[in-house]
């Protein structure tokens, strides 16, 4: 993964603040100043409830974010983690389907919609999937 593809953005306040390339398999939100939550939405076509319901945050904090106020250490982790997630489910679904697709039942886990299993804490069960069909690992 390339550290180096990335776009400074500036946030509400003349902030800034760098997020990875789309296609750069890179999201990292750096430093605590602010996150670009209109921006990371409409990078991965997801809805602000999308979003508020794969950080595990309240609306207010994600609305709070969308205002410019800082991120904190442990928000920026998940949310690293999260940019992580889209960031490869993009090599594997088209960007502008992974919202829908977040939030489409699916076959492959039990009838649950992706956005159901990591809130359930088993995103390991996406990476996986994203693992096989990369390496075209039959299922």
């Amino acid at each position: 993964m390339s550290l180096t593809k990335r776009k400074s953005i500036a946030g509400r306040g003349g902030r800034r603040f760098r997020i990875g390339l789309p296609g750069s398999g890179t999201f990292q939100v750096h430093g605590s100043r602010s996150f670009d939550v209109k921006s990371f939405c409409h990078t991965f076509q997801l809805s602000r409830n999308a979003l508020v319901r794969m950080a595990g945050y309240s609306p207010r904090a994600v609305a709070d974010w969308a205002a410019g106020k800082p991120v904190s250490a442990s928000s920026r982790q998940r949310l690293t983690e999260i940019g992580r997630l889209c960031e490869a489910l993009g090599k594997v679904v088209k960007r502008e389907s992974i919202g829908r697709w977040l939030e489409t039942p699916n076959d492959a886990f039990d009838g649950s919609t992706p956005l159901q299993v990591i809130e359930r804490g088993e995103a390991d069960r996406l990476w996986r999937m994203i693992y096989r069909l990369e390496s075209g690992e039959p299922v």
